[in-house]
């Protein structure tokens, strides 16, 4: 099978583990790890171009999980971590990747944030060596082995 194929079949997949989730993902902390690990996702490769923003836009507006949330408000963290990036990439990784960390205290929350940044990563067809590593920092910070997702 093709890595693209194995890419398509894993976020559908994880899709579908956040959807059985929906119920247990309502947490602040939950929500702005969320947007914080699409804007790294979205930011990785040092650019943030406005294809990436509608994924994470179209994300916002169609995805059961995130649909707990107001999007106008999921939307103005998106740009708000994506600001802080954009300003100094290091440094607002840095405050970023704290924000991600403040779901490590519960698994399931940690988890799905890790699927999302996948399935946000995997979007345009191509979940890329930049994305990937971001995700994997997020992993680290999260207190989670990358190896769970393949990374």
């Amino acid at each position: 099978m093709a890595l693209w194929d194995r890419l398509k079949e894993s976020a559908s997949t994880m899709q579908t583990q956040l959807n059985t989730k929906k119920n247990d993902l309502k947490s602040g902390a939950f929500r702005d790890a969320s947007m914080a690990i699409c804007a790294l996702v979205a930011a990785a490769d040092g650019s943030i171009d406005p294809s990436e923003r509608r994924r994470v836009a179209g994300l916002i507006a169609t995805n059961e999980v995130l649909q707990n949330f107001p999007a106008d408000d999921l939307q103005r963290r998106f740009d708000d971590y994506l600001n802080k990036l954009t300003a100094d990439f290091d440094f607002g990784k840095v405050s970023v990747l704290q924000e991600v960390a403040k779901a490590k205290k519960k698994p399931a929350e940690a988890r799905a944030v890790i699927q999302i940044g996948i399935i946000i990563g995997g979007a345009d067809g191509d979940f890329d060596k930049t994305e990937q590593a971001v995700v994997r920092e997020a992993c680290y910070a999260l207190g989670l082995p990358p190896a769970e997702f393949d990374l």
